[in-house]
């Protein structure tokens, strides 16, 4: 396992909560700028809700710095807890060598 095996990587959704403060918006402003329910920002915000590819375009074309910094937000979460979900069941699997 790679990274920190104590702490889960930042949601995306809290660097979404301060990009909102810090323009002085709201939920409710953001989703309608963005096409999508204010439920749906909210969701992400509180860290209930993934950020998809499409969300990350979205979200990275408002505040101007694209998508990539919010799916790897997104990337390294999911990683450290699917490392912790399936880490008794590693052991399990064998790893191929290539073929010569």
């Amino acid at each position: 396992m790679a990274g920190n095996l104590e702490r889960r990587p930042t949601h995306p959704g809290t660097l979404l909560r301060g990009e909102i403060e810090a323009r002085k918006l709201n939920q409710r402003q953001v989703a309608e700028l963005v096409g999508v329910g204010r439920r749906t920002i909210n969701e992400i915000c509180q860290g209930r809700r993934s950020m998809s590819a499409d969300m990350a375009h979205r979200i990275g074309k408002l505040f101007g710095n694209g998508p990539t910094l919010w799916l790897n937000m997104q990337k390294a979460i999911d990683l450290w807890d699917a490392e912790r979900k399936h880490s008794t069941d590693d052991a399990k699997i064998q790893t191929l060598e290539i073929a010569r």
